[in-house]
């Protein structure tokens, strides 16, 4: 959806565009995370942040591509954002809760060579969570960890 999202705006592709808003849709309708015919959480782990996100899905990451498409205010985001908020911790900053990469010297793929910040606050999912909450006009939570 982002890579979509960000070639309608390079080229004014306008089938990248439609693309764009279709999964935008698709995401809405499930609420980010929520199964449609039971309202469960599909997959646990989508509401688990992360950084970097790599090509994996998460919420997070989701929400911050909804916001630069002008998408987040959308009641369906709601639920989402209410997650992205209340997973603020007490020093203000978001962390990151796991990795998709391996440290080096482990075994097996997706190992990475640099650490993103896998012990404590992330300044990027921190970064990020402020500018969702921000375009979702929850300004009260996006300026505590300013004021801090």
């Amino acid at each position: 959806m982002w890579e979509l999202w960000e070639y309608w705006q390079a080229t004014g592709s306008s089938s990248a565009r439609a693309a764009a808003e279709r999964t935008a849709e698709l995401l809405l309708e499930h609420k980010l995370f929520r199964r449609l015919d039971t309202g469960r959480v599909i997959n646990p782990d989508w509401l688990i942040p992360r950084y970097p996100p790599y090509w994996h899905y998460d919420v997070a990451q989701s929400l911050l591509i909804l916001s630069r498409m002008g998408k987040v205010l959308d009641p369906r985001a709601a639920e989402a954002l209410d997650l992205l908020a209340a997973l603020q911790q007490k020093d203000g900053c978001w962390h990151a809760r796991r990795a998709w990469w391996r440290s080096p010297g482990t075994t097996g793929s997706n190992v990475e060579a640099i650490d993103w910040g896998r012990r404590g606050p992330s300044q990027m999912l921190t970064l990020n969570a402020l500018r969702v909450l921000r375009a979702a006009n929850r300004v009260d939570v996006a300026n505590s960890i300013l004021t801090a």
